[in-house]
Parts: structure tokens; sequence; C-alpha cells
């Protein structure tokens, strides 16, 4: 083949079944790199890139530059040349602010209330586990608000009916967990909320990259609960 297009464990997998060999390519892409070293695929890229040969083109693209992604380029490329778009760290197209949740009051509550307003036409709601999120967006449901789910315990079926019924407007919110809300390009979003914090700054960055696209203002909220 002259492309070939996979995941690191499938990629590993064919090659140590001598399904595959990367011997006569000469160009390698890792995309989301920073996310494949989140995820612990560190190991499974160097044994691919250990079979290729070493005169080679190789690309990462990442939304982010950390200290770990400048090992990981150190370690697989040799006289690198960066190119980034990043303006700012933060986008001007997205409004950001926080809500504050009152003491003993239920942070569901204030989402369930917020989502009321016409205002919040198409939202992304984040949460941080698969649980979480498949039980936030049952709830939200049960209060006859149109909402989704897309996290990694669902099939690959799943997460495309759950993301076109947002993206056609079936329903309005879509409850995401990080991973799987990675890369998503869905028009209008319009508004981010951060229903559970995010783990890293890069994490925050990525969320509320959701909204302010295309030339449209957007709107991200992170919810704090109040001591």
């Amino acid at each position: 083949p002259a492309f070939v297009i996979g995941t690191p464990g499938r990629l590993k997998d064919l090659m140590e079944r001598k399904a595959l060999a990367l011997t006569g390519f000469g160009t390698v892409v890792l995309d989301e790199a920073d996310r494949m070293l989140d995820m612990g695929f560190i190991d499974d890229m160097r044994m691919i890139l250990s079979k290729m040969r070493k005169e080679r083109h190789t690309l990462f693209f990442s939304a982010t530059m950390g200290k770990d992604i400048e090992r990981l380029i150190g370690d697989f490329l040799t006289s690198p040349v960066i190119i980034s778009v990043k303006r700012r760290d933060t986008p001007s197209s997205v409004d950001q602010d926080v809500v504050r949740i009152p003491r003993g009051k239920d942070k569901f509550d204030v989402l369930a209330e917020l989502l009321q307003d016409r205002e919040f036409s198409r939202v992304l709601v984040f949460g941080r586990t698969k649980y979480g999120v498949e039980k936030l967006a049952k709830a939200l449901s049960r209060k006859h608000i149109h909402a989704e789910s897309i996290h990694g315990n669902k099939t690959q079926g799943a997460r495309q009916r759950a993301l076109e019924a947002f993206k056609t407007g079936r329903v309005t919110v879509l409850v995401a967990t990080d991973v799987a809300a990675r890369g998503l390009d869905i028009p209008a979003v319009s508004h981010v909320i951060n229903y559970d914090l995010p783990s890293t700054y890069e994490d925050y960055i990525h969320r509320i990259g959701r909204t302010g696209r295309a030339s449209l203002k957007g709107r991200a909220l992170t919810f704090v609960q109040g001591r």
C-alpha cells in the first residue's frame, strides 16, 4: 500500500504478526502527538519508528507544545523545524467566565437551569469520566433537555450517531470526555461548559477551542464549586 492509517496499537499488532512491513515507507505522520503521549502510546511509537528507515520525513501535529512533546521531538526527529500557527493561548473569539456554584446547591441543577435559556442553542458539556458523562447525559434527558453523550465506552457507530444528532440539531447538548471530543469540528457551537474542571491547562485550551470558530463568537463557562 502507498498509505497506511492506523492507531499505534493496531499498527504494532499487524507488524508483530508479519502482516505489515514499514521498511519501504519514507514518511510518517503523528497526529495528536500530545494525546498519544497522554494515552501511553510512546513505547508503541518507538517500536514502529524503529522498523522504518532512518532517513525519512517525520511530521508531528500537536495542539500543545509541552516539555514532554519537546523531549519526544528530540528523540524522534533530526534538525526539526517547528511551525506554529498559534497566535495566543486563548482565542479572542471566546468569552470566558466562571460559574460559581453556591454552597448547598447542586451543580446539576445550575446546569439544567442554564440550558433552559434559548441562548444556549448548541452546547458542548465536558465531564471528567466516561461514567460521569453518560450519567449526566441521561439526567439531562430526564429533564427533557435533548442531550447525547460521546465517550470511549461507546462504539464508533454510537459516537457517530450522537455527533450527527448534535450537528443536525436533533439534540442541543453533547456531553463529552476530553479524549472523545479531541479533534471534533462542529460548526456553530454556542457554548462550551466545563462541568468538571479539566486536568490541565492544555485540556482547557482544547475544550474552549470547540466554540468561537470560523469567525463566530462563542462562550466558555467553567463551573467552580463554592466552599
